[in-house]
């Protein structure tokens, strides 16, 4: 046995039942489906009832499937139009057309051109058993107002809401083909309504073309009056800018340039070439001024070489000079002729120096004219100059209205383009759709499928059973077998106590031969006395060897048979305990010391009239108190409770009471006590210290395990001296179903041939 300190804690731990392991546990689980496998059979069962009568109730429903390829090589006008250049997936463009195929404007169509409003196997189909019950069950059955006129509106949209339901809608593998199936109870129908979807899946494709191209022309008609205006408006701007601001343009060259520009060029020209001649004549002025100052006879101007007088002069210069060379040669120098010579020649040289001084001032007569003329050939350019550079400020704007005009006429020129395609394209709507298979009449209905609604039965139901099964198995948390009391109570698992025939249970008829006798008012009191080889006596016989083994020195032995709630059946293992005992020949004392509710009082010694009760308060001798099994020579001391006693815990554990059992171990080996159970009172804690062992009592599958090891917590004087649990009131049939490989419950058909019940 473990110490109290041990056994409380491992009692209060925070222990799982059957919590999941590290490991799965396969026979744990194959124990479980061997428990749980009629809840999943009878699940599966309803299951497949539920099935049949909904295959049988149901209204068979007919498909018909046409398939529309969207085509892809077409390019949309509205697209050229917008000129978005967005790029879309073939996903979504797929699942877009799908939307559409769901639309309403599909399915009123549909509606409209069938006149499905007016079909009474469309709008009034035949139910199933399930659909109608679904029906009677709706609210609407029974407060919706069955006299009131139905709107045709209202008929229409529920009409189109049905087709949509029918529908079915899905892409053929990875192409730009549809499928377009629809669902009905009539197979005619469901392919006039498929036929129906397709076409107006493709009338829609039409009109929406010729809408869109439509409302493009009309955009397109509104945009180009309002470029037409800003056209004009813009080209006006630029005239009246031109005026405005005196931009006046000439023809040059076979293009277009401002007046002023031109006007400016000129003057340049005409300036250069009066700065050409300016330049010349102040060359020809400086040239003669430069001969007159040197006074150079010799020096020859073209307009001196021109003058028939210059040249008279010069010549006859010449002339004088050589008589007067040669007359100073021959005369001398002083000669009068030589003199009068040289004095014609200074003449000459004066006269021909007058005439360069007449063309000096000529010269420069006409290089005032050039400077004048230059100058205000200056001026004028400066003056030009000024206009252009204001005309070329003035330009910038004008360049930028002449763009706008030019934008505005190029936008006018390009929408006016389009229009014109947008009108064509309007007189010859395409779509990009067609039909390529038309719907058929089916000829074998598509659902109810009967293989497939049944294996789903068959699944629900096995799910639904295994999810009860799994709920039950979460929520067994009753002893099962002696694993689990060693896990759960860290206790010696004693053996279980088979669960006894009802025909055992039948009212005892035996009657004390005396009044110190035994009366069995229930043939389960003395079951090991009438099945001494049962499962029943051998675990009486394990329990006794487990408290000689526990105290082996002892003469006299005072065990307590304890429980945790009432009706556990521990008064009966306190009783038949007690016959093994005597059985053996050991003189063995039963006492009944649940003073509140002597079980085995009533069990056996109903007839009693005094019992331990009077031997503790009134000190009456126990030998007159006793009865006395006439067959195996048990004594028995009933507690006969003739009013309520509430310090019963005080009466056990007082000193009259161990005074009691002291004595009596002076007469008997085995003093049994039937003590009150653990949970409701506290007088078997009371009483523990006068014991020598205890044996509990837990009944198999009712007890929860929680409250015994909450119990067993509480008490831990008590399981000190516990010699081991019995599992009382096992249904041996079910124990198969707990086993697992190598425990006892796994091997107990072969103990079983050593068991005699009978």
């Amino acid at each position: 046995m473990l110490s109290p300190d041990k056994v409380s804690a491992k009692l209060d731990s925070d222990w799982a039942d059957d919590g999941p392991g590290e490991v799965i546990d396969i026979d744990r689980i194959l124990a479980a489906v061997r428990r749980q496998w009629r809840i999943v059979a009878i699940s599966v069962g309803i299951a497949v009832v539920f099935g049949v009568v909904y295959l049988l109730t149901a209204v068979p429903n007919y498909t018909a499937s046409a398939s529309v390829l969207i085509d892809r090589s077409n390019n949309e006008i509205v697209s050229q139009l917008a000129n978005m250049g967005v790029s879309v997936d073939d996903e979504s463009t797929v699942l877009s057309e799908v939307e559409l195929f769901k639309s309403d404007t599909i399915s009123l169509a549909v509606v409209d051109k069938l006149k499905l409003t007016e079909n009474p196997v469309f709008m009034a189909p035949t139910q199933s058993l399930f659909g109608t019950l679904r029906i009677i069950l709706s609210p609407n059955y029974w407060f919706a107002d069955k006299d009131a006129v139905t709107d045709q509106d209202l008929l229409r949209q529920a009409a189109a809401a049905a087709v949509v339901r029918g529908m079915s809608i899905d892409r053929i593998g990875r192409s730009y083909a549809l499928s377009v199936s629809y669902t009905s109870q009539s197979p005619e129908l469901a392919a006039s309504i498929a036929n129906a979807i397709a076409d107006a899946y493709l009338v829609d494709k039409l009109n929406s073309k010729y809408d869109a191209t439509r409302r493009a022309s009309d955009w397109l008609q509104e945009r180009i009056d309002e470029l037409r205006q800003k056209s004009l408006d813009s080209d006006l701007a630029v005239q009246k800018f031109r005026s405005e601001h005196g931009l006046v343009q000439v023809g040059v060259n076979g293009g277009a340039a401002l007046l002023s520009d031109q006007q400016l060029s000129e003057l340049n020209s005409a300036l250069i070439t009066a700065q050409s001649d300016t330049a010349k004549a102040q060359a020809k002025y400086d040239r003669v001024k430069a001969i007159i100052d040197s006074g150079r006879t010799d020096a020859i101007v073209t307009d001196v070489l021109d003058s028939s007088i210059s040249n008279d002069l010069r010549k006859k210069y010449l002339e004088a000079s050589k008589f007067e060379a040669e007359i100073s040669a021959r005369l001398g120098p002083n000669h009068v002729q030589a003199v009068r010579l040289r004095g014609e020649m200074d003449e000459y040289k004066r006269l021909m120096f007058e005439e360069l001084n007449r063309i000096a001032e000529s010269y420069q007569s006409e290089l005032v004219v050039a400077q004048t003329r230059e100058k205000s050939l200056q001026d004028s350019v400066d003056k030009a100059m000024g206009v252009s550079n204001a005309a070329g400020e003035t330009q910038v704007q004008l360049r930028e209205l002449e763009r706008t005009a030019d934008t505005y006429k190029n936008l006018y020129q390009t929408f006016l383009q389009r229009f014109q395609e947008a009108t064509q394209q309007q007189s010859f709507p395409i779509t990009e759709s067609r039909v390529i298979t038309r719907p058929q009449v089916p000829k074998s209905p598509s659902a109810p499928k009967k293989p497939l609604i049944l294996a789903l039965a068959i699944m629900l139901g096995a799910a639904c059973g295994g999810g009860i099964g799994a709920y039950r198995e979460f929520r067994d948390r009753f002893f099962r077998t002696g694993e689990q009391v060693r896990e759960a109570l860290s206790l010696e698992y004693v053996g279980h106590i088979p669960m006894v025939d009802a025909k055992e249970l039948n009212e005892g008829d035996e009657q004390p031969v005396s009044p110190r006798g035994l009366q069995t008012a229930n043939k389960i009191t003395r079951y090991v006395i009438e099945h001494p080889l049962s499962a029943f006596a051998e675990t009486m016989r394990s329990a006794k060897i487990g408290i000689d083994m526990e105290s082996p020195g002892k003469r006299s032995k005072v065990i307590g048979v304890i429980s945790s709630l009432p009706g556990e059946g521990k008064s009966t293992v306190a009783i038949n305990f007690a016959q093994l005992l005597a059985m053996q020949d050991a003189r063995t004392l039963l006492i009944d010391a649940d003073l509140r509710n002597p079980g085995t009082t009533r069990a056996i010694g109903r007839h009693a009239e005094e019992g331990v009760l009077e031997a503790l308060l009134e000190g009456k001798p126990i030998q007159n108190l006793l009865l006395l099994d006439s067959k195996t020579r048990l004594a028995v001391l009933p507690a006969v409770v003739k009013r309520r006693v509430p310090h019963s815990s005080d009466l056990l554990s007082s000193q009259i009471m161990a005074n009691l059992l002291d004595e009596m171990k002076a007469h008997f080996d085995y003093i049994v006590l039937d003590l009150p159970p653990l949970g409701p009172v506290v007088d078997a804690r009371a009483i523990s210290p006068l014991l020598d062992a205890s044996l509990a009592v837990v009944e198999w599958g009712s007890t929860s395990r929680r409250v015994v090891r909450t119990t067993f917590a509480a008490h831990p004087e008590l399981m000190e001296k516990c010699v081991g649990v019995v599992l009382n009131k096992v249904d041996t049939e079910k124990l198969k179903l707990y086993r697992s490989y190598g425990s006892g419950e796994y091997y107990y058909n072969r103990y079983s041939a050593y068991y005699h019940e009978t």
